[in-house]
């Protein structure tokens, strides 16, 4: 059910339909919070004087408010009893100023919702109302950053009042009735208020603009005040300077005042002083600021100045469409295949009126012709917007001169900004029936070309919003245009707008393309199978890439009007795209597309493929050379549908060609070797695929980044060319290429071994027949890359099968499994890290690969230790991994894995039906059951190492839930005095193993200082010197000896306060090591130090005398203090 006051479109319960496939939209019903809204304002004179209820007070209004910006029509019967109620507030004498700032910030909050054109309607602009609101403003400190709402309000409220029918002069009296006193006119008052709030940099200096548009423009104000006004105005536009602050913001509040003032002025008034104004802006040249917001300003004044100089008309030739039913349009579609509305003759034969145009209006259309190219997107619109309103006003002759300097700006010499602009001022054009049928002939072509507008700039493009404002043109053309208008032009803008709906890289332009589709399918009712396309291609679904090139390209393809130019256009603007993901995606669309249209791909692209594969640009070369692999494979696919080889499709140049391509461009290297495994039909003869494995040798051991793409072609190959007949390899080429890749695993070089390491393993198991032992040995004796040489053994494991009595040269049996099992957990161990990452952690995910191995050979006890401990380390997915060959191990059933150790606690643990529902990822859920293998003594060791990496580590959740599930079994012990010695031999044992290994010894201390703080260890502390704390203590002496990390020191600071609890001559000797800590060189050791021991002396009253410990506390705090920390002074200078 839709919220309160809401209304669901879909007409639906929200339980009915899947989510994924219905897109749900609430829209608000009405003002449903009035009710509130009113018991707030009612509460406002309680509210202010309290900061806390003020503050959260507002914020809820301005919640509820928010809540209507997209529909704020909803407000309007609201809105006079909200102003009537905030009004009252602000009269009353007895309102406090902040209550009265804060009723007008109310009102502030209101107008941004509504809109302050609308909401400055309602406020009460009577003769009675004018004083007292201009008092108050006058009242208002125009610097007072708190109060700005106040003062805004207070403008356009001013601003209403002003539209009282009486002049003025009757409201100031007598000014001089009282001797000695001469009071100021009301209307210099205004003025004066109004140049003061123009050069504010706050909001107020907009209302300041409306007031002066609603001042000035009174007949009595413009007789008497209008040219000092203009002159003032033009003054400060003169002397201002956009390069300070100061000067930008008085620019800024003189140009928005001369804009407000010719745009509501009458042009009678106005016209005599447009010449010098536009002198002044031509002087001032603010086109030429580098602020955005002041050549926008500019643009806007001067477009008023056109239209000013322009007389008022409606231009007797612009086109008119006539019936703008959708309903017509589709009904007549669908019967008639064609709409034919009434459109009215046009009046392009009629006299006009005969006046003489304004030398002026050139530099105006030049100035916003300008506009269109700079480089802000709010300065192009708004010239745009200029363009189409003085163009309204020229004759015919002039008006298509506009146009043609319009469409100047599509010339290839131009930048985005130009071609953008342009755009947006066609479709204005176009929008007002500027642009005559007459002049589509050369419109269509330009914004054909704007929709696939693309410049690359360095590591990106330009041209996004090219395309999109191209988009804009053609749904303005739908709706400005008869369908019998754009009849000539239906195919190709309907095919370009198809292309840039599921082809284009930005999603904002492939939605905009989307859009103005469908407004021509509903508008022009002329586009080819156009709801069918909408139906595939809606606004929503060519939001993922992925599925417009893969899926939405296919279905539209097969409507004949659209297969070749989505092709063509593939081919010519995507597969040499600067993006690797769009040539990808390109290239994979082409190879669906081919059985739509097999002989154009054949005969016309794959020769034109072929030529630009051996061209000069680079994303070009890789593009068709990927191309020509995925046409060429699909082309294979349509001609095994008939039984016709590859080679009756394609022409004998063409087959040449691609058999050519290597030798052209291998020295390069900007090929992808996967091509060949798709082109590999075409090549008869195996000498060629001789060359081929020369090539893939190559690459496979001198270019990381190509490595598996030439593994996977050369399986393709030698099963293609190396294989007499099914499983039997030619024992020649077998020999060869294997001992090829064997002698280059001794090479000095890295990548070599690598690159070889992987070609054996992708070799099919004919080729490792009779040479699986010799492949092993030679991977495992390797020492360095051990993640590349063992995945590579294991696949060759997989590939060769499991026969236990087999021989070793060809199968995993009892002879050779050993090997296999003790490289593996020699592998468990490798935690080797590079500028990759843990590098080593990658060989968790190979361990899947044992499993084979348990059908007759028991895993050895290690592994599933090995298992339980990556299970209980911190990196999410290696640890899911290895839980989940753990459990697969456990309860396997088809074999059972044999002498698995307490094997029935371990399905007690993880039972069978609960495995699947165990997720390991999440370590709320894996680590209560992991911690329970510290119960027994075979797993201890491993899955206490492992908890100590999490239990130290650094995420939050990990630490969280790993620390508690340890501390759990620990209380779980406190009482068992066996079980706790066995916990802390068995922690004990960890440290040992892993002295001055900053991989486990810095997050096992932090460890043992949440047990210690925890009082795990509560049993050992009454026995004096006990062994766990003299050996603990020893360790960590010698684990931080000579070290310089601070957080493994600072960690052992940790544990040293936390062993003090334990009694005897070992207490003494951890004193003396913290006294050395806190002579430290480090400063921050020495405070952490410092800091620490203060706090455990504060903890525990029994480990200094009594008499001394104040003198010590003192010391302690010192040492903590900034100046001593920065002047380095220890605690033994202290003491001296």
């Amino acid at each position: 059910m839709a919220p309160a006051g809401e209304v669901d479109v879909n007409g639906c319960d929200g339980d009915e339909g899947e989510a994924d496939a219905i897109a749900n939209a609430s829209l608000l019903a009405g003002f449903s919070e009035s009710a509130e809204i009113k018991a707030l304002l009612a509460s406002l004179p309680d509210l202010h004087e309290d900061s806390v209820s003020r503050e959260t007070g507002t914020e809820r209004f301005l919640v509820i408010m928010d809540r209507y910006q997209e529909q704020p029509h909803l407000l309007d019967s609201h809105l006079e009893w909200m102003l009537n109620m905030l009004l009252k507030l602000i009269r009353d004498e007895k309102s406090p100023p902040l209550l009265v700032h804060l009723g007008f910030k109310f009102l502030y909050i209101i107008s941004k919702v509504r809109g302050y054109k609308t909401f400055m309607q309602l406020f009460p602009h009577e003769v009675a109302d004018m004083q007292p609101v201009l008092d108050l403003l006058c009242r208002q400190d125009p610097k007072d950053t708190e109060t700005w709402e106040t003062r805004y309000m207070l403008l356009l409220w001013l601003s209403m009042t002003c539209l009282i029918p009486f002049d003025l002069s009757r409201l100031d009296g007598h000014l001089n009735s009282e001797p000695g006193l001469n009071r100021e006119p009301i209307m210099d008052r205004i003025l004066a208020v109004a140049k003061t709030y123009l050069r504010v940099s706050d909001k107020s200096r907009d209302a300041a603009s409306v007031l002066v548009s609603k001042f000035v423009t009174r007949p009595d104000v413009k007789q008497k005040r209008l040219g000092d006004f203009l002159d003032w105005t033009l003054t400060t536009i003169s002397q201002a300077s956009d390069l300070t602050m100061e000067g930008t913001v008085t620019l800024d509040g003189a140009l928005q005042s001369l804009a407000q003032l010719f745009k509501h002025g009458k042009r009678e008034d106005f016209l005599q002083y447009a010449p010098t104004v536009l002198q002044c802006l031509d002087q001032k040249k603010i086109a030429e600021s580098s602020l955005a917001m002041l050549r926008k300003l500019g643009v806007k004044v001067v477009q008023r100045l056109g239209l000013t100089f322009l007389k008022p008309r409606l231009a007797k030739w612009r086109y008119q469409r006539g019936s703008r039913s959708l309903a017509v349009n589709l009904a007549q579609s669908t019967a008639a295949g064609k709409v034919l509305d009434a459109k009215p003759e046009l009046e392009s034969g009629s006299r006009e009126e005969d006046y003489d145009i304004p030398e002026e209006v050139e530099n105006v259309i030049e100035q916003l012709l300008g506009g269109l190219k700079d480089k802000e997107t709010i300065v192009r619109w708004s010239a745009a917007k200029g363009i189409g309103r003085v163009t309204g006003r020229l004759p015919k002759e002039l008006a298509d001169e506009v146009v043609g300097s319009v469409l100047d700006c599509f010339s290839f010499q131009e930048t985005d900004n130009a071609w953008h602009g342009g755009c947006l001022a066609l479709a204005e054009l176009g929008r007002r029936g500027l642009l005559l049928p007459s002049r589509l002939s050369d419109v269509v072509p330009v914004i054909l070309k704007a929709l696939t507008y693309d410049e690359k700039r360095g590591a990106c493009s330009l041209g996004s919003n090219v395309r999109d404002a191209a988009c804009y043109v053609c749904w303005a053309f739908a709706r400005a245009y008869d369908p019998s208008e754009l009849k000539p032009y239906v195919n190709q803008i309907a095919s370009a707008l198809v292309i840039t709906a599921i082809f284009d890289r930005n999603v904002t332009c492939r939605k905009a393309a989307s859009a103005a589709f469908q407004e021509n399918v509903g508008r022009q009712g002329t586009f080819p199978h156009g709801i069918d396309i909408l139906t595939a291609a809606d606004y929503f679904a060519v939001g993922n890439l992925n599925n417009c090139y893969l899926t939405i390209s296919v279905y539209i393809a097969g409507f004949e009007e659209y297969t070749k130019p989505m092709i063509d256009h593939l081919v010519s603007r995507k597969i040499n795209h600067w993006d690797g993901v769009i040539r990808d995606l390109a290239t994979k669309a082409l190879h669906n597309l081919t059985p739509q249209a097999p002989d154009y791909m054949a005969k016309t692209v794959v020769p034109q493929l072929l030529s630009m594969a051996t061209g000069m640009d680079l994303h070009g070369r890789h593009g068709a050379i990927l191309a020509c692999a995925e046409i060429t494979h699909a082309l294979y696919k349509v001609g095994a549908e008939s039984n016709r080889p590859v080679t009756d499709l394609l022409s004998s140049d063409s087959i040449q060609g691609l058999k050519g391509i290597h030798q052209k461009v291998s020295k390069s290297f900007t090929f992808s070797i996967y091509t060949f495994f798709l082109i590999f039909p075409l090549i008869p003869v195996i000498s060629k695929a001789e060359v081929l494995i020369e090539l893939l040798f190559n690459h496979c051991v001198w270019i990381c980044s190509l490595q598996e793409a030439a593994v996977s072609a050369l399986a393709a190959l030698c099963e293609e060319y190396y294989q007499l007949q099914p499983g039997v390899a030619d024992t020649h080429m077998q020999e060869q290429l294997v001992s090829q890749y064997l002698a280059a695993l001794r090479s000095p070089e890295v990548l070599t071994r690598c690159g070889c390491a992987l070609a054996l393993g992708s070799l099919p198991r004919f080729m490792i027949h009779s040479k699986l032992q010799q492949v092993v040995a030679h991977c495992f004796c390797l020492n360095s890359h051990l993640c590349v040489c063992v995945s590579s053994s294991l696949r060759v494991c997989v590939t060769a099968g499991v026969c236990a009595q087999g021989s070793p040269d060809s199968a995993v049996c009892e002879k050779n499994v050993t090997a296999v099992y003790e490289a593996l957990l020699d592998c468990m161990n490798d935690y080797i890290t590079d500028s990759r990452g843990d590098v080593g952690a990658w060989l968790v995910t190979k361990y899947s690969r044992v499993l084979f191995l348990c059908q007759f050979k028991a895993p050895h006890i290690l592994m599933m230790c090995c298992l339980a401990q990556q299970a209980a380390e911190k990196i999410d997915r290696y640890r899911a991994h290895a839980g989940s060959v753990f459990l697969q191990l456990l309860h396997s059933t088809q074999p059972v894995v044999p002498h698995i150790p307490h094997r029935e606690e371990l399905l007690s643990i993880f039972p069978p039906h609960s495995a699947e529902s165990l997720n390991w990822n999440a370590a709320s859920q894996a680590f209560p059951h992991v911690s329970q293998l510290l119960r027994l003594p075979v797993y201890q060791y491993h899955t206490l190492l492992g908890l100590a990496v999490s239990v130290g580590g650094l995420t939050e959740t990990t630490v969280r839930y790993s620390s508690h599930s340890l501390f759990e079994h620990l209380k779980g012990i406190q009482q068992d005095s066996a079980a706790l010695l066995q916990f802390g031999d068995t922690l004990l044992r960890i440290f040992r193993d892993n002295l001055h290994n900053d991989r486990v010894s810095v997050p096992f201390l932090k460890m043992l200082d949440q047990i210690l703080a925890n009082s795990c260890f509560e049993l050992f502390v009454s026995v004096e010197n006990h062994p766990f704390c003299v050996e603990l203590l020893s360790l960590c002496k010698e684990e931080i000896k000579k070290s310089k990390d601070i957080q493994k020191l600072r960690s052992c600071v940790a544990v040293y306060c936390g062993l003090i609890l334990f009694q005897g001559d070992v207490r003494k000797k951890i004193l003396v090591q913290l006294m050395m800590l806190l002579c430290h060189p480090f400063p921050v050791i020495r405070k952490a130090t410092a800091s620490q021991v203060y706090e455990m002396l504060l903890t525990y009253d029994d480990v200094i005398d009594a008499a001394v410990l104040d003198d010590v506390m003192t010391v302690l705090r010192r040492v903590t203090s900034p100046q001593c920390v920065h002047t380095g002074t220890t605690p033994i200078q202290f003491l001296l």
